[in-house]
């Protein structure tokens, strides 16, 4: 871009007072008599003056960016004249450098004739050194019971699991009611250790508020809140069971017979005590607790059911075993192919949880004249005959997935969100709203951040597309 001209095709950071909000960089003239540039997250091209006998003009001549990762104190600069600039000393020419909170930058070859610039974070250390900014993926905050957000999240000892209180709690009553020894600890629905302690975890709750704030696709209903709290019984430190003193004596070893007998009932697994479907556990046999309610299953390798959770209603039903004569059996629908699975709406958790792309899908389903179900029946056939890229299918073992795959219900949540991404890709743009055929697309498309904060971003510009950022 040659001195003088600026782009009206892309945002463009000004030195003027109305420019727009997000502010967190600014250049800083060395010559106060000049004003300062503000730097938003969408103003990336710095439009400015360059020279102090420029008589007013101000030219776009750099592009700053934020610095990725988890870095703060660092950017990009990239020159855009056609000119040479100065960062730090060095001559850039049209290669992208990175620059920190204080660098200095001349917006011409030379010092002599061109203003000075020293780059500045906002804010970066003014920052309150008490908030800790804490990374957390969101699929390690959910309860391994429900597999949803934690809901005034509990954390059990020794093992530190954290589950939904009302899960938890229903868990609790059900293995009371199912534990020939009422003394006895109950097991931890995700690893199988004997619970000691169970209480409320006011840190972790915060954190579940937060992600509730940043993700509200993953507020539940009002009904299943009120279902979860009728069950939650843990309101202060609960202490489980009766706990033995250690004697500083070694133990003596067990036999062969007792340990056995001990393992099949730590496992309450149906097929340790009887045969079942032509299959009975050998002794030691490795077990799996189900996702779904908590009680094991053996882990069977020649039983491939498609998904890296373990859920035990498939398991159960296929082997013939009924859960009215033994431990409590989660519902089979936690659990079946995806051929076998039928859709009424649209998940709020489609394209990210951008309310607004999940507003046009359902227009253009509904502007299509067909059901849901046939929609996403038609896509189905694409995957099965492999017409589909399955590099955004956010699945284990994508390229080995078909219609008759066994999937959770979370993992069929993801894959109908696959799908409706090519359905809305597939179509052409004089098929779509008026208010969306002329959006122009995101460069970081699906996998924007900032969409999921700033409404207006979300709305303005199409994210279900491909990311372009930096491609030619």
């Amino acid at each position: 871009m040659d001195a003088g001209e600026c782009s009206s095709s892309q945002p463009c950071a000004s030195s003027s007072p109305d420019a727009a909000g997000g502010v967190w960089a600014k250049l800083v003239p060395a010559d106060s008599a000049f004003p300062e540039v503000e730097l938003a997250e969408e103003d990336a091209v710095v439009c400015s003056r360059v020279t102090p006998d420029g008589g007013g003009e101000e030219v776009a001549w750099c592009e700053i960016r934020r610095g990725g990762g988890r870095d703060a104190s660092s950017a990009t600069i990239r020159n855009l004249s056609s000119d040479a600039i100065i960062v730090d000393g060095r001559v850039v020419q049209q290669e992208a450098v990175d620059i920190k909170s204080g660098s200095e930058i001349v917006p011409g070859p030379q010092k002599d004739g061109h203003l000075l610039y020293t780059f500045d974070i906002t804010g970066l250390n003014d920052q309150d050194k008490n908030n800790i900014k804490i990374v957390l993926d969101v699929e390690n905050a959910k309860c391994s019971i429900c597999l949803n957000l934690w809901h005034d999240v509990v954390t059990v000892a020794p093992c530190l699991h954290n589950f939904c209180n009302g899960c938890f709690s229903e868990w609790l009553r059900r293995s009371s009611a199912n534990s020939r020894d009422k003394s006895q600890s109950a097991a931890c629905p995700q690893c199988r250790t004997a619970v000691q302690s169970v209480g409320r975890n006011h840190f972790l709750h915060n954190i579940e508020e937060a992600i509730l704030q940043a993700f509200s696709s993953l507020q539940r209903s009002d009904e299943e809140i009120a279902l979860l709290e009728s069950y939650a019984s843990v309101k202060t430190n609960i202490v489980l069971g009766k706990q033995k003193i250690q004697s500083r004596k070694r133990r003596l070893p067990r036999s062969n017979d007792e340990a056995n007998h001990t393992n099949h009932a730590d496992f309450l697994c149906p097929q340790c005590g009887a045969e079942f479907g032509g299959f009975r556990c050998s002794p030691g046999a490795p077990h799996l607790p189900c996702n779904g309610c908590g009680g094991m299953m053996p882990a069977r390798p020649d039983t491939s059911l498609g998904c890296d959770r373990a859920f035990c209603g498939a398991y159960w039903c296929s082997q013939g075993v009924n859960s009215s004569q033994h431990n409590p059996i989660c519902d089979q629908e936690t659990f079946k192919m995806i051929s076998q699975r039928h859709i009424s709406s649209v998940p709020d958790t489609v394209h990210g949880g951008n309310q607004y792309e999940k507003d046009i899908t359902e227009r253009c389903i509904q502007q299509s004249g067909k059901a849901l179900q046939a929609i996403i029946s038609e896509y189905i056939v694409k995957f099965d005959n492999k017409e589909l890229d399955r590099s955004r299918l956010q699945l284990n073992h994508a390229d080995a997935i078909t219609s008759r795959t066994y999937v959770c219900n979370q993992c069929y949540s993801k894959f109908i969100d696959f799908l409706l991404y090519w359905f809305r890709v597939s179509m052409p743009r004089n098929l779509l709203p008026p208010d969306a055929a002329n959006r122009e697309s995101c460069w970081y498309g699906f996998m924007c951040r900032t969409q999921h904060h700033r409404p207006d971003h979300a709305k303005k510009l199409n994210h279900v597309c491909r990311p372009t950022r930096g491609n030619p």
